[in-house]
């Protein structure tokens, strides 16, 4: 598929029936095992990204986290989206300009935070903050295939868990185009279901917070249209790493071959 054949695919899922789960790769292995299991799309990690490079989250720069992507769209057939955090700047412009070089990377999709990264002013203020999704969706809407915008509200991921706050900025976020909205971090499905209550477009929910990760059923039920997994594929991947290392270092077995994918195996999803 081209890319607006992707885009329009991606579209498409958003409108159900149903929801539909988005995991999260973090390079072209990844990316390839996931499509070879059946998923309809994908999407980027800024977590899982840093890690690759031996980085924490927030610690990478857009030429990286592009590079990133260009590696996972040449992967696989599929559409993919990334995790762009706040568009690597503080302002509208440089948000939009994020938007359009993601594009150019073969992304058909991106999300865009209200997180500054700054401990001291943790969130934008509001009217920043919906400025910088405003000319996101001016910067998805010039190009030549329909680019889905997401805009996040980190309330509960950045100290500030005001439910009402998070429904006012997303509500500000769907009025200026976005998408699909985000607000990573709700506390328990009763959250979950007021946020997507108060949308007329699609809500994405987040799993990997141990207590606060609910089925795909019960996040249908409440509402939610897509379900992302963000570092947890690439955690659980991680411990399977530092689980046979530390067998190897501190027993000197080898245990972990007994329950290791078999290179054949592995190699089946693989171009």
């Amino acid at each position: 598929m081209n890319q607006r054949e992707k885009a329009e695919r991606f579209r498409r899922l958003h409108e159900g029936p149903g929801a539909f789960v988005i995991p999260n790769p973090w390079d072209g292995g990844s990316a390839r095992i996931l499509a070879g299991l059946g998923f309809q799309a994908l999407a980027t990690s800024s977590g899982a990204a840093a890690g690759v490079l031996g980085r924490r989250d927030g610690q990478i720069s857009r030429d990286e986290a592009l590079a990133q992507v260009r590696i996972i769209v040449a992967a696989c057939d599929l559409p993919v989206s990334a995790d762009l955090e706040k568009g690597f700047g503080d302002s509208p412009a440089i948000v939009a300009e994020t938007v359009r070089l993601a594009a150019d990377a073969g992304l058909v999709g991106c999300s865009i935070e209200d997180a500054t990264g700054e401990k001291e002013r943790p969130l934008y203020e509001f009217d920043a903050a919906v400025a910088r999704i405003e000319a996101a969706v001016r910067a998805a809407r010039s190009l030549p295939f329909p680019f889905t915008l997401t805009a996040r509200a980190e309330n509960f991921l950045r100290g500030k868990p005001d439910l009402a706050d998070t429904i006012r900025r997303l509500q500000a976020y769907e009025a200026a185009g976005a998408d699909v909205l985000f607000a990573p971090g709700l506390p328990d499905l009763d959250a979950v279901h007021q946020v997507c209550a108060a949308m007329k477009k699609p809500v994405n929910f987040m799993v990997g917070i141990r207590g606060k990760s609910f089925s795909v059923r019960a996040l249908e039920q409440a509402g939610v249209r897509r379900v992302s997994l963000a570092t947890s594929l690439y955690r659980a991947a991680m411990t399977g790493l530092i689980e046979a290392a530390r067998e190897v270092k501190e027993q000197g077995t080898f245990g972990y071959l007994e329950r290791a994918v078999a290179g054949p195996e592995l190699n089946r999803f693989m171009q």
